[in-house]
């Protein structure tokens, strides 16, 4: 077997992760690109390891322990973008960019001609916002 084959395939394959990773807007699908990468990566390392003929198959063993991170890896990713999701109501990145919290009723998130003395965090003004939407009867934390 010639190793510029498999080496030629997950070049292609990195390639392509790169692009989708670069290019893409849905977290998801980045999160499919990078495992796309990942997978290029063990291609590679079985490639290398056959070529060498290493008795202790060293490639295949951290291809082994690449494809456990991977599985971690997509498992967490995914859990924080259905959380993300359910939040915030879209996976779109540009909508994610920026960590900040933001009312639903104003513009833009800022107030320019807001004053010193609520520069809290705002939770003095969320107990009073949740508790006016509450149905009567219901106790809210």
């Amino acid at each position: 077997m010639h190793l510029a084959y498999p080496a030629v395939l997950a070049a292609l394959l990195f390639s392509v992760g790169l692009y989708g990773v670069l290019a893409r807007r849905n977290v998801v699908l980045v999160l499919i690109s990078v495992e796309l990468m990942l997978n290029a990566v063990n291609l590679n390392l079985v490639a290398f390891d056959v070529w060498l003929r290493d008795e202790l198959h060293a490639g295949q063993s951290l291809t082994l322990f690449t494809i456990a991170v991977a599985a971690a890896e997509i498992g967490i990713g995914l859990a924080i973008v259905l959380l993300v999701y359910r939040n915030r109501g879209s996976s779109n990145l540009d909508e994610l960019r920026d960590l900040v919290e933001r009312d639903p009723g104003s513009d833009d998130g800022s107030d320019d001609n807001s004053d010193d003395s609520n520069a809290g965090d705002g939770a003095a003004s969320r107990p009073a916002a949740s508790a006016a939407a509450a149905p009567k009867g219901e106790v809210t934390a």
